[in-house]
């Protein structure tokens, strides 16, 4: 089952406008973001600790907006 990753969607435009400018603020591409964000590629620990920290996502939220 493919995760949707709305909340976490949310989130990017919430903070960094878009996912092109989020991308731009962790320095990778916005191709890569987009294949997290669609399922196609798996998150990793460190990725989600990355990207917390990048969107202020307290750690005891972090299950609400990954793996939801």
């Amino acid at each position: 089952m493919a995760l949707e990753h709305a909340k976490l969607r949310g989130r990017i435009v919430e903070k960094y406008g878009n996912q092109k400018a989020f991308a731009e603020a962790l320095n990778i591409s916005e191709n890569w973001v987009s294949m997290k964000l669609n399922d196609k590629s798996p998150f990793s620990k460190a990725d989600m600790e990355t990207w917390a920290a990048a969107l202020e996502i307290p750690g005891t939220e972090i299950y609400d907006y990954f793996f939801v």
